[in-house]
């Protein structure tokens, strides 16, 4: 599957390689959060715990006037993704 067809799939497929090196990144926290569903779907998704949280500290790291919804919007492109994924498979 060519992940970067999808919404979203330059953002999954950064932050699968991101698990993979061990690197903390946006990317790669959202895809932790989404490794439920992704690993269902057949993706090799290392675990990151508490990605959630650390997502969000990173975000706010980044700029916490718009912490909040950004975190939403990589979320709604997340699950998005997802949905994609789940009808092209």
């Amino acid at each position: 599957m060519d992940l970067k067809r999808l919404p979203g799939g330059e953002l999954i497929a950064r932050g699968l390689q991101d698990l993979h090196d061990r690197r903390e990144s946006i990317e790669a926290l959202l895809v932790a959060i989404g490794a439920p569903r992704l690993r269902g779907l057949g993706f090799d998704v290392p675990e990151a715990p508490d990605a959630e949280h650390r997502l969000y500290q990173l975000l706010v790291k980044d700029g916490p006037d718009d912490a909040h919804s950004r975190y939403n919007a990589l979320l709604r492109r997340l699950v998005s993704f997802e949905r994609a994924a789940e009808c092209a498979s």
